[in-house]
């Protein structure tokens, strides 16, 4: 198996059919993938229940903040496997438990505003800046994946080319935190999606310091703009 499951497959106008595998299918696969092909650790999170016609959390709290993808214990961290057989048996248990990643692991993360991460994604194309797999949540934030240990360097990389990384809304996710892994769904938002997908060729991981000049650019102009929007 090559690639993780696609969150949506398109049909071509000539091409037959295929019946949708359902989403719990998909998480199931998209865990084991990520736990033997990428050696990713992975746990299962909370999931989406059926209640009064409609969704809710696992966690039944109404007003939950992440519906259906979020840790389901404090514990979450231990419970976390790099193991496909061990993956395979906690989603056959849970099949519709969300995919959390964790970070400080096999990877660290840079958490920034949609709008500022696509900014900078194409400012790294134009410079050739070597790129990790990039994730795109519903609550439009993006996170880019680098070397696992590099997060917490990010603040004074940040305050050396002038900014702090709260007031330009970047942050580093390292250990202790974790990433959302497609294809979770986030309650009614929708669902997590690659922006830029784990293949061979991103295998190798690039250092928080390759990508924190043009994220903390971008994170910078959508700042400024703000600003300027509310003024």
């Amino acid at each position: 198996m090559e690639e993780p499951i696609e969150v949506e497959e398109p049909i071509g106008v000539t091409e037959t059919a295929k019946i949708p595998r359902p989403r719990s299918e998909q998480l199931h696969d998209a865990a084991v993938w990520y736990a033997e092909e990428r050696h990713w650790d992975v746990c299962p999170g909370t999931w989406l229940e059926a209640a009064e016609g409609a969704e809710q959390c696992s966690c039944g709290d109404v007003d939950c903040h992440s519906p259906g993808a979020h840790p389901a214990g404090p514990d979450w961290a231990g419970q976390a496997t790099g193991s496909g057989a061990a993956a395979r048996r906690m989603w056959s248990e849970h099949p519709g438990a969300s995919i959390l990643l964790p970070t400080g692991r096999a990877f660290d993360a840079i958490d920034v505003p949609e709008s500022a991460g696509f900014l900078a994604l194409a400012r790294t194309e134009r410079m050739d800046v070597p790129l990790g797999p990039v994730t795109r949540t519903p609550d439009r934030r993006m996170f880019f994946f680098v070397l696992p240990g590099t997060a917490p360097k990010v603040d004074d990389l940040v305050r050396k080319l002038g900014w702090r990384a709260t007031a330009i809304d970047l942050v580093g996710r390292g250990d202790g935190h974790y990433v959302t892994g497609p294809p979770t769904r986030v309650g009614r938002r929708g669902p997590v999606q690659w922006a830029r997908r784990p293949t061979s060729a991103n295998r190798w991981l690039p250092d928080a310091e390759e990508l924190i000049i043009p994220l903390a650019y971008a994170c910078a102009r959508e700042a400024a703009d703000a600003r300027a929007r509310r003024l």
